[in-house]
């Protein structure tokens, strides 16, 4: 083989099947950043570094984020923008996530078929989208009030592969022929599919969306709602109760306004909302309902039931923190497994496929926080926001953490601000009202504003990654255009309650 042959040959194998354009720009970043560190200095090369990993996030459905992602963070390593060391510090501080990821997901994997049967039924008892939508944002907030959203947003993509599977099963049986035979060819018939797949896919979305705003509606409003939750509470010593008095003033109205918001989009149709259910999917999804329901053997309901008594486990497990939510992961694979009679090593290491990409690619991220946090790219704008006073200080400080949410991680971001004012407060630059008005904007600031793109939510980006993502044609561009009513009602009532409420 020649040297040509054998250079096309690695060209070819590079990132796969992504696109030659987006090959030729991932090495274009690999070239540029060296030049930049030399010339700029690490500062500006910082920020390049992030926007190169967004938009590595933004073509997640040309190639997955890892790839590009992790050949970025490694050149970060490697030109001393970052050190090995930083990285496996921000992984060990972010240790109970990993341990979600790998468990809790999976334990998710074992509960689909009941997951399944519930949404079924919900689906077909509820015709009206606005209520079905309503119904799936106001159960994310309720449940990721008191679980984690990752959790939530596991169940939610659960479901939205199983109804997937559902429709690709029986339509490539061709269940939609039936009606389309008497009014046109064969490519009526196609025709006829593919725009009730379309919408199909535009349904599905529109559901997962309004689940996954709905984890941070219900996220920002309790002690363990949300990662940094818990650690402004514990900076601030507040318990569970004043942590929902202290934010309430903040968090109830963007909640009102969230579920309104929801109500607004499935009745105006905007920003890729209002689909509802082919009327052809859902004859398929009643008569496998019946059918599933005919056949269903006693083994069937009593792995049914299996599931059902260990989701009330998890509930009360998550709900009470009686041990950290990745061993209660642990512990439902294990139960779920055991009384289901799944023994086999091959059925249990399918549960794992859908976790263990995004918990690398997770870790790949905290190389590009340990970029963040060793080159002091945030140092500027934090000065800048300490140095106001007064209401316009604390107002700032919500709009600051919510910028450098939508960018960087919302629980890295709260951790930089928290430890500052905390630190201003013990060197009596603040007194301790101030220091509590600040604290309230900094939680806010780095929940809500975040969700306008998937960088900025653990949940989003896992829902953007997930293999249910390229399935219904979830893209980081179409996930920002229906986040963003959401991002502006929220983040414009938040603002204004941080403001009247200072």
């Amino acid at each position: 083989m020649d040297q040509s042959t054998m250079s096309r040959a690695f060209a070819g194998n590079f990132l796969g099947n992504a696109p030659l354009w987006y090959k030729k720009t991932i090495i274009g970043f690999l070239i540029l950043n060296p030049i930049l560190l030399f010339t700029i200095g690490p500062f500006v090369t910082g920020w390049f570094l992030i926007a190169e990993f967004i938009f590595t996030l933004a073509m997640a459905l040309k190639c997955y984020p890892l790839q590009p992602g992790g050949l970025l963070a490694i050149e970060a390593i490697v030109i001393g923008m970052a050190s090995p060391e930083a990285v496996y510090l921000e992984a060990k501080n972010n240790f109970e996530v990993i341990l979600l990821l790998v468990f809790m997901v999976a334990g998710i994997y074992f509960m689909k078929s009941l997951l399944l049967f519930i949404f079924t039924k919900l689906l077909l008892k509820i015709r009206s989208k606005v209520m079905l939508s309503l119904m799936f944002s106001a159960m994310a907030a309720m449940l990721s009030a008191f679980l984690d959203a990752l959790t939530v947003t596991a169940v939610l993509i659960a479901v939205g592969v199983g109804f997937y599977s559902v429709y690709h099963r029986v339509a490539s049986g061709g269940h939609f022929s039936h009606s389309d035979h008497d009014h046109g060819d064969d490519q009526q018939v196609k025709e006829n599919a593919r725009a009730d797949l379309d919408q199909f896919r535009a349904f599905l979305r529109s559901l997962l969306m309004h689940g996954a705003v709905g984890t941070a509606l219900g996220g920002v409003c309790t002690l363990v709602g949300e990662p940094q939750n818990l650690l402004i509470a514990e900076k601030m010593g507040w318990d569970f109760i004043h942590f929902i008095q202290v934010m309430s003033p903040v968090t109830m109205p963007t909640l009102a306004i969230g579920l309104i918001t929801c109500i607004l989009l499935e009745v105006t149709g905007k920003f890729g909302y209002g689909a509802t259910l082919p009327q052809s999917v859902r004859s398929v999804l009643v008569e496998y309902d019946a059918e599933q329901d005919k056949v269903r053997s006693k083994a069937d309901i009593a792995t049914l039931i299996v599931q059902g008594l260990v989701g009330v486990f998890l509930v009360i497990g998550l709900a009470t923190h009686i041990a950290p939510v990745g061993l209660i992961g642990l512990t439902i694979i294990v139960l779920q497994t055991a009384l289901n009679g799944v023994v086999e090593e091959h059925r249990i290491g399918h549960a794992f496929e859908e976790a263990l990409p995004f918990t690398a690619l997770l870790v790949v991220f905290f190389a590009i926080v340990g970029v963040i946090h060793e080159q002091h790219l945030f140092k500027p704008i934090i000065e800048h926001v300490l140095a106001l006073e007064g209401q316009f200080r604390t107002l700032m400080f919500f709009v600051a953490n919510g910028l450098l949410s939508v960018i960087s991680d919302n629980v890295f971001v709260a951790t930089v601000y928290i430890n500052e004012v905390k630190a201003a407060f013990d060197a009596g630059n603040l007194t301790r009202e101030e220091l509590e008005h600040l604290a309230v904007a900094i939680n806010t600031g780095t929940n809500i504003p975040s969700v306008g793109t998937p960088n900025g939510q653990a949940a989003f980006l896992f829902l953007l990654t997930s293999a249910l993502a390229p399935l219904i044609r979830l893209s980081y561009g179409r996930m920002v255009v229906m986040a963003l009513p959401y991002t502006v009602s929220m983040s414009t009532v938040a603002m204004l309650a941080v403001w009247l409420f200072d």
